[in-house]
């Protein structure tokens, strides 16, 4: 499976943005799928994801109630609406897939297999 990551840019703090993860390869409707992120001088860190059935998302506390994950099976690209964009949202936003990440397992960066390019993210205050 390859990943590829799009739809990053330069906003006002306020406004949203779209991101998307077009995947290549079979089956990947069955591979949980998860969004990180890495700020300038930060360690990675996970944003939102859900589970290989789709049946459960998980959120960082800080992104709970602006940001939203979807996916579309007939496009295999999952889709990460931003909205309420703030300044330490900032940072390189990468997709992650793997067919086998347990639920328990979603937010660990280590537990995927295929990444994304990453794509900037700037907020402006």
């Amino acid at each position: 499976v390859q990943l590829q990551a799009s739809g990053g840019g330069l906003v006002q703090a306020g406004g949203s943005l779209r991101l998307s993860c077009a995947a290549s390869g079979r089956n990947f409707r069955s591979y949980a799928v998860a969004w990180f992120r890495q700020a300038p001088g930060k360690d990675r860190e996970f944003v939102i994801g859900f589970t290989r059935t789709g049946g459960r998302t998980v959120f960082a506390d800080s992104v709970k109630g602006r940001f939203a994950i979807s996916r579309d099976n007939l496009k295999n690209t999952v889709y990460l609406q931003m909205n309420s964009l703030n300044h330490e949202d900032t940072a390189v936003y990468y997709c992650a897939a793997d067919p086998s990440v347990i639920t328990s397992a979603l937010t660990m960066a280590t537990q995927y297999s295929y990444w994304g390019q990453g794509t900037q993210v700037t907020v402006s205050s």
